[in-house]
């Protein structure tokens, strides 16, 4: 039975239809609330979304604020070690070098000192040496003075000349090649005489000579003195020469020529230099001026005549040598000959020892293996009988 609640122009509605209509409003309601809500949930939502991404930016600048952060902080680190390990290395290197300045000072200063010990040493010694030549000076001052003394006194001059001809000759020629005071067929007495060889006439040497006359000549101060003392020398060395001349050339006993020895050097040249007449008649009368220098090549003349000499006297005696030494060649060559036919012998029994080895060695080899048939003989070998 449907009843009516209020009556509304004229006609009443039914409680259904109000129920119906209440649940309509209340859907429509709920929609609308649903809408609502739904919009305010998505406003939510996007607000939400919109405050997680400012979240998720704020936090990814955080992290990348962070990492920054730790990459600022490693390099920092790391540029404070390498900071640390360049300061250590620049310290290390002036140290280095500190020592290296500290050493090579050192060894400037050793240097320096060693080469001013070495100076001063070699100035001590240079020092002594200069004390040593003073001293060698003085004493050739004096032994200079007691020449002049000697060469003063004609004797005495006369000695000294012999002895310093005496030592040349010598020295440079054997002891039966010449002979000192030798005693000639007209009673004369020269200095000295050299035996030449394959000639029984000696060589005149004379080692006087008029020095006088040469130092006055030196000694002159001023041209007129010169002169007169050049006049002087020319006089007494034609004097001497003639002397030397008339005494000691004797035909068929001495040599066509004779020497008269010059003990200085100096002299010789002068006299060759200021006197060449006179040393030109000298020569003429076959008398010849020599200085020791040319006194020793003169020794060294004979030495070599004499050499050749003994040679040719020698020659029957090393051609007989020589032919004594070519019968030990050919002996010797028959020997050899005797000897390589020797070593055919042995070489021939040394091939046949081989032989007999190889067999050994075969029989050896068959024995060991157990092989007992004969081997066939070698080439050009007859197989061997029974051995009994």
């Amino acid at each position: 039975m449907t009843n009516t609640l209020l009556p509304a122009a004229g006609s009443g509605w039914a409680s259904g239809d109000l129920i119906a209509g209440a649940l309509v409003c209340l859907a429509l309601l709920m929609a609308g609330l649903l809408v609502v809500v739904w919009r305010l949930a998505g406003a939510r939502g996007q607000e939400g979304d919109e405050s997680a991404a400012r979240s998720d930016l704020l936090e990814a600048g955080l992290r990348d604020l962070a990492r920054h952060q730790s990459e600022t902080a490693g390099r920092v680190q790391a540029m404070a070690e390498v900071l640390a390990q360049r300061q250590s290395d620049m310290a290390r290197a002036v140290s280095e070098r500190l020592d290296s300045t500290s050493y090579r000072l050192g060894e400037s200063f050793n240097t320096a000192a060693r080469a001013t010990h070495e100076s001063l040493t070699t100035l001590a010694e240079r020092l002594a040496m200069v004390e040593r030549a003073e001293k060698s000076l003085s004493d050739l001052s004096s032994q200079v003075m007691s020449l002049r003394e000697t060469l003063a006194n004609k004797q005495a001059r006369g000695a000294f000349g012999q002895a310093r001809m005496e030592a040349i000759v010598s020295d440079g020629l054997p002891r039966d090649s010449f002979a000192f005071q030798y005693t000639l067929s007209n009673g004369r007495r020269p200095d000295c005489v050299i035996f030449l060889p394959g000639d029984p006439r000696p060589l005149v040497v004379d080692a006087k000579f008029p020095l006088e006359a040469v130092t006055a000549f030196r000694e002159a101060q001023s041209a007129e003195a010169r002169k007169a003392a050049g006049n002087r020398l020319a006089q007494d060395m034609m004097k001497h020469v003639n002397d030397v001349a008339e005494r000691y050339l004797l035909p068929g006993e001495t040599q066509d020529v004779a020497i008269i020895f010059v003990p200085s050097e100096s002299v010789h040249a002068e006299l060759h230099e200021h006197f060449d007449a006179v040393i030109q008649r000298a020569y003429r009368a076959r008398v010849i001026l020599v200085s020791p220098s040319l006194l020793m090549l003169a020794i060294q003349v004979v030495q070599a005549i004499a050499k050749d000499a003994r040679m040719r006297e020698q020659a029957d005696a090393i051609r007989r040598e020589v032919g004594l030494l070519v019968e030990d060649v050919a002996r010797l060559r028959e020997r050899v000959g005797d000897l390589s036919k020797h070593f055919a012998l042995v070489g021939d029994d040394v091939s046949r020892v081989l032989v007999s080895a190889d067999k050994i060695a075969r029989r050896g080899l068959r024995l060991e293996q157990l092989d007992f048939t004969p081997a066939p003989p070698p080439s050009g070998i007859a197989a061997p009988g029974p051995v009994e």
